[in-house]
């Protein structure tokens, strides 16, 4: 699997925004999003209420994520957004395994695998999130995160995806893995990823923010940001940085 020549941005803004914050976050990122379109391909996964509206500022210059999908199809589901009805919103890339859903709300990996089935129904990219919980070896790691995605992707190798490697142990920490770490990780995923999908890029999150690309580049293909870019002006250094260090 070869490193992608335009590196990919993605920022979820979690539920820490509210409706009308999250529009003004989108406001003040665009001029940036903009200027750095033709470089840096940007994702917005914003709280799934601000979907529609988000979708429509970001047209043409970013695409749209949710950061979450039902297992199950349209139907008698009460309360479930189905992946249909995030591609009628123009839903591009979904969101799927964050540590959070499984740590805090106990999902598993049979329900991720069931949302990365009905986001290949809706020709959704799924963004799968892997990681080791604790503090080990590069090669532990990897072989951890190969183990999650082997029971969530499957081996079959079809159909694009993008990996967040989130190791859980960095997120919500002071700093991001160190880059050797992650080098390691990555490497030894990138060596296997045709199992996994017949294009397979690799991002970094845990901590991400400005600096990480210009420590990463050259090992992942773009990196999944969260808290770090809820400030605009963070964000806007982010694309800058991206888009000024092309791998």
């Amino acid at each position: 699997m070869a490193l992608t020549s335009r590196p990919l941005a993605a920022v979820s803004l979690k539920a820490y925004l509210g409706q009308s914050e999250t529009l003004r976050w989108v406001d003040a990122v665009l001029p940036a999003v903009r200027a750095a379109a033709g470089a840096v391909e940007v994702v917005v996964l914003p709280v799934a209420t601000a979907l529609d509206a988000v979708g429509g500022r970001l047209a043409g210059v970013a695409a749209l994520g949710a950061q979450q999908v039902s297992a199950h199809p349209a139907g008698a589901f009460t309360g479930e957004v189905p992946a249909s009805v995030l591609g009628e919103l123009g839903v591009v890339y979904a969101e799927i395994a964050h540590a959070e859903r499984r740590s805090v709300l106990g999902e598993t990996d049979g329900v991720f695998a069931a949302q990365v089935a009905r986001c290949r129904e809706q020709g959704i990219v799924p963004l799968v999130c892997v990681g080791e919980d604790d503090r080990v070896p590069a090669d532990a790691a990897a072989a951890a995160c190969a183990e999650q995605l082997d029971a969530v992707l499957g081996t079959s190798g079809v159909g694009d995806v993008l990996v967040a490697y989130e190791p859980r142990w960095a997120i919500g920490a002071a700093q991001p893995a160190d880059a050797e770490h992650v080098l390691g990780v990555t490497a030894a995923l990138r060596r296997r990823a045709d199992r996994w999908g017949t294009d397979v890029r690799l991002l970094y999150g845990g901590t991400a923010g400005p600096g990480t690309w210009t420590e990463l580049r050259g090992s992942v293909d773009g990196i999944f940001l969260g808290r770090r870019a809820h400030d605009p002006d963070a964000f806007a250094r982010v694309l800058d940085e991206m888009e000024r260090n092309q791998p």
